[in-house]
């Protein structure tokens, strides 16, 4: 049977970090359940309509999200207090994770990849 990749690269981080890392996941497939799971720039990521959705990632004291450069700008006051660079966000991981952001910024995302 083979392994999920995603399942792989989450299972490399520590267990509080797999479990931010799998609900980080949960809500992606929520907001965009047609987009396929894949791993690129060694990232997981989503993709919907021969496009990157999302990339997410974790690191040793945040997860990370990269909803493109116009999924930041577009929530750019939003998330503001968080440390963000061109087209990606951190949320530490000794918070809660920002589930209706996230969301938000998926569907933002979704809309811009299907022109809806």
């Amino acid at each position: 049977m083979a392994v999920d990749p995603i399942d792989e690269y989450i299972s490399g981080y520590p267990l509080q970090t797999q479990a931010v890392l799998r609900r980080l996941r949960a809500i992606i497939r929520e907001e965009a359940p047609e987009a396929a799971e894949t791993i690129s720039y060694r990232l997981p990521t989503f993709d919907l309509n021969g496009k990157h959705l999302v990339h997410f990632g974790g690191f040793t004291e945040h997860v990370g999200l990269y909803p493109t450069p116009s999924g930041t700008d577009a929530f750019s006051a939003e998330i503001a207090r968080y440390k963000h660079g061109k087209g990606s966000v951190q949320f530490p991981l000794d918070e809660p994770l920002p589930e209706d952001l996230i969301r938000r910024i998926v569907r933002f995302r979704v809309g811009e990849v299907t022109g809806g």
